[in-house]
């Protein structure tokens, strides 16, 4: 496994990052969950993203669970906060003050730990005025709740902003967590220029496209059963924009691009994220254990310059890179 430093700062984390949506809590037996969580651990990841939204709480108790016994100092666990929890109450969403303190204290507790690494805005609020938000961050950094402060999804006009009170506030903000993959590119243009400018790191989410770049989806052909394309509780509304011929008679192309550099599909996909060198780390899932082994081996690997372009060669103009795509997906107003 090799390590990255997290924007502008000192902590360091792997770069392959295990990340459990859409798994713990859900999909996959708590049992499995801790086989993998400790497959991770055996491949040398360290560090562990979750969010208090995940299965409405349930992933973060079963992280917690799974790290149970491991010495904390070797650990890097994040969270997150926005999307609505509990019963859905009026104030159970969003980035208010009351929101923010009253979930970090329900991370920690689920988590079984006295901090986290790092603690992101899981989307930006629109209605909520952006610096009573970041004092609610600032304040849970002064009382040793999150060492570091991350966003996940903002435009680079919100990090910007976001960057600019957490220095006027004395905290920092190293972080974003964007979707980033072959097909989907649009934090290219705007927000990596500008993370780079901040010293902010991003931190990716499906770099394997929800599991388009595998290559088990081929054109003309009904999806697996028991994949992601089929499970409505499970993803199958994201994956529809790259279900389509034409998505996936390319992306059967890069198949010999994989076989030339020996790698799977799939850990093509991750180490094409890591080329970037303003991505800290990849975030990969997993429902069982071997899945854990076969990711962490894009880690540490180099891909050719010519690898790159048969890439982009090969992927054409399927790949989307509209950087208005990230205001476009983001919520308008708060969900409850």
């Amino acid at each position: 496994m090799d390590y990255r430093y997290l924007g502008n700062s000192g902590l360091k984390i792997s770069e392959i990052t295990y990340g459990n949506w859409l798994t713990h809590g859900s999909q996959v037996e708590n049992d499995m969950a801790t086989q993998c969580v400790r497959a991770a651990l055996e491949a040398g990841i360290s560090t562990f993203d979750t969010a208090d939204v995940y299965a409405n709480t349930k992933a973060e108790t079963v992280l917690g669970d799974a790290l149970k016994g491991e010495r904390r100092e070797d650990l890097e666990i994040f969270t997150k906060v926005y999307w609505p929890t509990g019963p859905g109450g009026k104030n159970d969403t969003g980035l208010s003050r009351k929101h923010v303190m009253e979930s970090i204290n329900g991370s920690l507790q689920r988590l079984q730990t006295d901090y986290v690494d790092l603690y992101q805005a899981h989307r930006y609020d629109t209605e909520t005025p952006l610096e009573e938000t970041m004092q609610a961050f600032a304040d849970i950094v002064r009382q040793g709740k999150a060492l570091y402060i991350g966003v996940s999804e903002w435009t680079a006009d919100q990090i910007r902003e976001g960057v600019a009170l957490s220095k006027e506030l004395g905290f920092q903000l190293i972080s974003s967590q964007p979707q980033y993959s072959m097909l989907w590119r649009v934090i290219e243009d705007e927000v990596v220029p500008t993370s780079k400018e901040l010293g902010v790191s991003q931190i990716v989410w499906s770099p394997i496209a929800q599991g388009v770049l595998t290559g088990k989806y081929e054109p003309g052909q009904a999806p697996p059963e028991g994949s992601r394309a089929t499970d409505e509780k499970g993803g199958a509304d994201m994956i529809k924009r790259f279900m389509n011929d034409d998505v996936l008679t390319r992306v059967q192309g890069l198949k010999p691009i994989a076989d030339e550099a020996g790698l799977t599909m799939a850990q093509l996909a991750v180490a094409w994220v890591l080329q970037n060198d303003n991505v800290a780390a990849a975030l990969v899932g997993a429902s069982r254990p071997e899945q854990v082994h076969e990711n962490v081996k894009a880690a540490g690997v180099r891909l050719e310059p010519a690898a790159m372009k048969q890439i982009d060669d090969v992927l054409g103009d399927v790949v989307e890179r509209d950087p208005g795509k990230t205001a476009e997906n983001a919520p308008q107003t708060r969900v409850a």
